[in-house]
């Protein structure tokens, strides 16, 4: 019944989110910006646009554009040196894989850092990626999940059957949307999104199977056909 997972990128596959804090503030505070923990909290999952465009706000007098471009080089930098998996993902990947159910990343992060995570994961344990250069809308907004299921010749009336892990409110609301079994990995984020839309939550991947995933899945449609 399970017929794919769907990977948020950072915080829910990859612990990247500290990259990510660490170059936005380095970016503001050398160019005359106000940037701190809590604001970055605040943006993790959006487009990078989107947190450049308030880090300018903040006071940093380099343009918008000259702002994400630096985010995403710093990112890049730290990335290339070391993928930071969370705890399990490799593992499920490769389970996932070899029962022969698709994983697909969606990730708002730019097109080179979906695809060197993607080169440095285990051998094809990704079926494809939907990223932030790609021409569909953004989270929150379920485009970027109803992409990626459609790239897999899954129709919209069969997105319960599929997974998506995610973290960020923003991310969320895609997911759920979407029409996917969405569930909330909430271990590696700050930010308190347990009363999110998701179906439910998590804080690791200990126990977490292609098995598991699959009753999740059944349970879920159990409960809609009740309706």
């Amino acid at each position: 019944m399970l017929k794919a997972v769907f990977w948020d990128m950072d915080g829910t596959l990859i612990d990247s989110e500290p990259y990510w804090h660490a170059g936005e503030m380095q970016i503001a505070h050398e160019n005359g910006g106000v940037w701190n923990d809590e604001l970055a909290w605040n943006g993790s999952g959006r487009p990078v646009p989107d947190v450049a465009r308030e880090i300018a706000e903040h006071g940093c007098t380099l343009p918008v554009e000259e702002i994400g471009r630096r985010m995403i080089e710093y990112v890049t930098r730290a990335e290339y040196e070391r993928i930071p998996w969370i705890p399990g993902t490799r593992e499920l990947l490769v389970a996932l894989r070899d029962a022969g159910v698709p994983s697909v990343l969606v990730t708002t992060s730019p097109r080179n850092l979906a695809e060197n995570l993607i080169a440095q994961a285990p051998a094809g344990t990704f079926a494809g990626y939907v990223c932030g250069e790609d021409d569909v809308a953004k989270k929150p907004d379920p485009a970027p999940y109803v992409e990626a299921a459609r790239r897999l010749d899954i129709p919209r009336a069969d997105m319960p059957q599929c997974v998506a892990f995610e973290d960020s409110m923003s991310g969320l609301t895609s997911a759920a949307a979407s029409g996917a079994t969405t569930i909330a990995q909430l271990g590696f984020i700050r930010t308190d999104n347990s009363d999110g839309p998701q179906y439910m939550s998590i804080d690791g991947y200990d126990g977490v199977t292609p098995e598991s995933l699959n009753a999740v899945v059944e349970r879920r449609i159990a409960e809609l056909a009740a309706r």
